[in-house]
């Protein structure tokens, strides 16, 4: 392994953060998983939301909890532009309320409407109970803007990990079922590709997220699919065509085990003619902004608000 492609070489602002981090993802491939969903759910409940929320069920094959927050009440007329986030956890942690600090940040720093989905978790659910949910979030947000104050010609959707992976295929479902279509695509750390094929997929020494965790993670979602061929919808990269998919910014570390796929997921998109946004960060690992304060989390924020910005208030046409 070259010094380039070491995923032990972390950028030192971020070791200690890190290494504080209470959850061992590694102890998921040694039947971890229940006791990983209780320290994660106590986790979540310790952490201050950051502001109000409002739940709300869409109605489909079954009801999806949603999960919507507004920002402060302003002097902006008219609907909001709206991000409709999958929260990350290899599809087999996590909830709709996990990332309400950032939610709650983006709606009142972004003044739009953030929704986060409540899918279905892996291995009880697997492909395509978590896309369908997903979906299912998208198209009921987009039916109910008025409802919600919400522009339906500007939802996007995003994720981060996993849920990167499902916003991608939410994304490509979307394009061939004919709608309803998000008008952006925001990836960060996307899950995209079961096979792990590449060098950076069989870093054991990943931080994090290491690859350990990530094969029991593509096989709870996939179930007996795992292993076969598998459509693009349960594995993004899988897709043969990427052509169709709307403005997609993508953002990955460089000791991330998904560099690899994301880097070739963005050359595709490009090739693709997709308006396309990549962001590398060198010495990061999956899940460096959970090191809040670093230079290189802040750095990331930044990019990403400024990409949001303008995908959810796109200047005016002369």
């Amino acid at each position: 392994m070259t010094p380039a492609a070491d995923p032990t070489r972390i950028d030192p602002e971020l070791v200690a953060a890190l290494s504080a981090f209470p959850l061992d993802f590694g102890r998921l491939a040694a039947g971890g998983l229940e006791a990983l969903r209780a320290e994660l759910a106590e986790l979540v409940a310790a952490t201050p939301s950051g502001g109000a929320a409002t739940d709300h069920v869409a109605s489909g094959a079954h009801d999806v909890a949603l999960r919507v927050h507004h920002p402060p009440d302003r002097a902006s007329p008219g609907a909001r532009p709206c991000l409709i986030w999958l929260h990350g956890g290899g599809f087999v942690l996590g909830d709709c309320r996990m990332d309400d600090p950032e939610l709650a940040r983006w709606s009142e720093a972004l003044d739009c409407v953030a929704v986060s989905v409540e899918y279905r978790l892996a291995p009880e659910h697997p492909y395509p109970a978590a896309l369908e949910d997903c979906h299912a979030g998208l198209a009921w947000v987009v039916r109910n803007a008025a409802r919600l104050g919400v522009d339906p010609a500007r939802v996007g959707i995003g994720g981060g990990s996993a849920g990167g992976g499902l916003a991608a295929a939410v994304a490509l479902l979307a394009r061939d079922r004919g709608g309803p279509a998000p008008a952006f695509l925001y990836l960060d750390a996307p899950a995209l590709d079961d096979r792990q094929a590449t060098p950076s997929s069989r870093w054991e020494t990943a931080w994090i997220w290491p690859a350990a965790a990530n094969r029991f993670a593509w096989r709870a979602y996939l179930g007996e699919r795992h292993g076969a061929e598998v459509p693009p919808y349960a594995a993004p990269a899988r897709a043969g065509d990427l052509a169709g998919l709307p403005p997609t910014f993508l953002s990955i570390g460089a000791c991330d085990g998904f560099v690899d796929e994301v880097l070739a997921f963005a050359q595709r998109l490009v090739g693709a003619g997709v308006p396309t946004e990549l962001h590398l960060y060198p010495g990061a690992p999956h899940g460096f902004r959970l090191a809040a304060g670093s230079r290189l989390a802040r750095r990331a924020e930044r990019d990403a608000d400024e990409w949001l910005r303008g995908q959810l208030h796109p200047p005016a046409r002369a």
